[in-house]
């Protein structure tokens, strides 16, 4: 009998897919051969957020399953692997999880369609991008006052609605603009990273130029269908997210609550691992 068996195939699809050797690549140091591969801590906490987890000492869930799954870190382990984990770090771990994505779609027939309001958009990739409030209930670095009169952080991230995956996440105290532009371009700029290249469209295989369209003000009438586009899915996004990993930052470091949220964008899917193993929306 094996409790959680959602997890054992979780963890089996990160290393078929070529995620823990990446971030194992992506994380080497010279003169540093740690006793636990970091790319495999952080898969596993990436699982055991998951299942569910709200704290670092979670992961003993996984340790207990140590016949099916091998060695797992312990708690303090996990502790400094995430606290090992500096910007420039976290940027390489940006590059290999952009790899093992490219990898990933190229085995896809199709990306799946995005659809809205009974329109199919093709071949269109969709990202959705918005920020939302989560409490903190006790003293935690950059935690602040929040326009609603809570306090903690505000978060921002980018979904791809094609496929329900995170792209891209960015932790930011709960005093941070909703519309802040330097925040939203930072994001999205992380996220459009993170997709695969796309073929030129018609009218750009006719010069060989990228065309893109920004528009401003939008009128009534297109309103309604661009509000379907982005609020459709992105708030079940969000909900799905503050059940695994979002909703309860584990330390009071402001650094290591940003990498516990990068692992949660790693891997966890876009529902919580069910009593059963098996994945069911919340």
């Amino acid at each position: 009998m094996v409790s959680l068996a959602g997890s054992v195939g979780l963890r089996l699809l990160a290393d078929r897919v070529g995620l823990t050797g990446a971030l194992s690549q992506a994380l080497k140091r010279r003169s540093f051969v740690p006793v636990h591969d970091r790319g495999q801590v952080l898969v596993d906490v990436a699982v055991m957020i998951a299942d569910g987890g709200e704290a670092i000492a979670d992961i003993d869930v996984l340790r207990h399953q140590g016949q099916v799954l091998g060695a797992v870190a312990s708690a303090p382990t996990v502790w400094r692997a995430l606290d090992e984990l500096t910007p420039a770090r976290g940027k390489k771990i940006e590059a290999a999880r952009a790899r093992v994505r490219r990898r990933v779609w190229s085995q896809l027939d199709a990306v799946p369609a995005s659809k809205v309001a009974g329109t199919d958009l093709g071949d269109v990739i969709v990202l959705d991008v918005d920020a939302t409030l989560v409490t903190a209930h006790s003293e935690k670095q950059s935690a602040a006052p929040n326009f609603k009169g809570g306090f903690g952080f505000h978060p921002i991230g980018v979904w791809c609605d094609n496929t329900t995956e995170c792209l891209a996440l960015a932790l930011r105290p709960g005093n941070a603009g909703s519309n802040t532009v330097t925040d939203h371009i930072a994001v999205l700029g992380r996220a459009i990273a993170q997709i695969p290249a796309a073929q030129l469209s018609l009218l750009e295989e006719a010069d060989g130029w990228r065309y893109q369209a920004i528009a401003t003000n939008t009128t009534t009438g297109q309103l309604a269908f661009i509000e379907a586009r982005h609020r459709a899915r992105v708030e079940d996004r969000i909900r799905h997210a503050k059940d695994t990993g979002l909703g309860r930052f584990p330390s009071r470091e402001f650094a290591i609550n940003t990498a516990w949220w990068e692992c949660r964008s790693e891997l966890a899917p876009p529902c919580k691992v069910g009593p059963d193993g098996i994945g069911k929306p919340k």
